[in-house]
């Protein structure tokens, strides 16, 4: 696979996509699903190899990332991901600057893909890593190429992580870093009538928190959320068939999310608070379009399905994709995982299409 060039492969594997809205026969992921068609084509879903052997190298690990101090765990995870990651995409333009944040200043990273006068739309990004681990350096290459390929203002966001700033901290900075892309997108050369905002894992979370935020706040206006494998329950409450596979080896499990857990909002094991669980919101209507895309072994897979067939059901328009044979962190992989390079490209597609509807 050409590291720089999403999308490509994955052909001999069966990826399901549903949109929720607007097409016919669509393939549900859930266990039932998985059934009828071993039953009647003889197709046994199972872990596609590239995943195994990301799964396989992150087993080899000599210490679990729960058992490290936090600043070591960060410095490990990044460590293996940015060589596995797509290689870097060139631009005109990218540059760290410091903005205000609820405590003091706060880090976001500025890709433009051509330093020309022609206002672009800007695309707010959020990094997972459990509220606890992850970096803009980790996902730079992500960022890259949504740059450069939907051509747009990306600015990913550096909120602080748990333990040191716990709960409300990240979504507090994600908000006043939304707040500061609106503010200031004329000087940053964008365009503010067309803002997005994604995330991936936690970041996901933290992203339908600030659509749901904005809403309610009578803005910013978003015309997208790109949400892929995103956290909507933080303590699992819908009780939803894919929670089986936290007590399974399939990277995230039950131990690693009570670590995240504990790490961000110390002793809760509920919530009705919607910007930790976004599924907790009881109206979901006004909220903007929705991409969402999860893996087929991942734990997180039906909150992703169901908080896109609840928005829904309330008139938003979604679209889900559930990649098979996938585990949860698939995304970031972009030299071991072609469908890393996919997924990316449907999300790039995505925004494409809602930054077309408003020029």
């Amino acid at each position: 696979m050409n590291s720089n060039m999403p999308g490509a492969g994955f052909k001999d594997y069966l990826q399901l996509t549903t949109r929720i809205s607007g097409v016919s026969n669509p393939v549900d992921r859930l266990p039932a699903a998985k059934d009828a068609l071993s039953a009647n084509f003889g197709w046994i879903m199972t872990l596609h190899p590239q995943a195994q052997a990301v799964l396989d190298l992150l087993n080899a690990a000599p210490t679990p990332l729960k058992d490290l101090p936090p600043a070591e765990a960060r410095a490990a995870y990044d460590r293996f991901i940015l060589p596995r990651n797509f290689d870097p995409a060139p631009l005109d333009k990218v540059e760290d600057q410091m903005i205000p944040g609820p405590a003091g200043e706060l880090r976001v990273r500025i890709y433009t893909p051509k330093d020309d006068d022609r206002p672009r739309p800007i695309f707010l990004f959020v990094h997972g890593g459990g509220f606890v681990i992850g970096s803009i350096e980790s996902r730079d290459p992500q960022c890259r190429l949504i740059s450069r390929d939907a051509d747009c203002i990306v600015v990913s966001v550096d909120y602080r992580l748990a333990p040191e700033a716990p709960f409300p901290a990240a979504p507090d900075d994600c908000w006043a870093a939304l707040q500061w892309c609106a503010n200031n997108a004329a000087s940053l050369g964008g365009d503010p009538t067309r803002i997005a905002v994604g995330g991936e894992s936690a970041g996901g979370n933290l992203a339908a928190g600030l659509a749901l935020r904005a809403r309610d706040s009578g803005g910013p206006s978003l015309i997208a959320q790109i949400l892929v494998y995103p956290l909507t329950d933080m303590y699992f409450e819908q009780d939803l068939p894919s929670y089986q596979y936290l007590d399974e080896d399939y990277f995230l499990t039950r131990e690693q999310m009570d670590w995240y857990g504990e790490c961000y909002a110390p002793g809760l094991t509920r919530t009705d608070n919607v910007l930790l669980s976004p599924c907790k919101e009881d109206n979901l209507s006004g909220l903007p379009p929705a991409q969402i895309i999860t893996a087929e072994f991942d734990p997180l897979r039906d909150d992703g399905k169901h908080y896109g067939e609840r928005m829904t059901a309330a008139g938003v328009p979604v679209e889900y994709t559930c990649m098979s044979g996938m585990i949860h962190g698939y995304w970031h992989y972009g030299k071991l995982i072609d469908a890393a390079g996919q997924a990316l490209q449907l999300n790039i597609d995505a925004l494409k299409r809602a930054f077309a509807q408003k020029t």
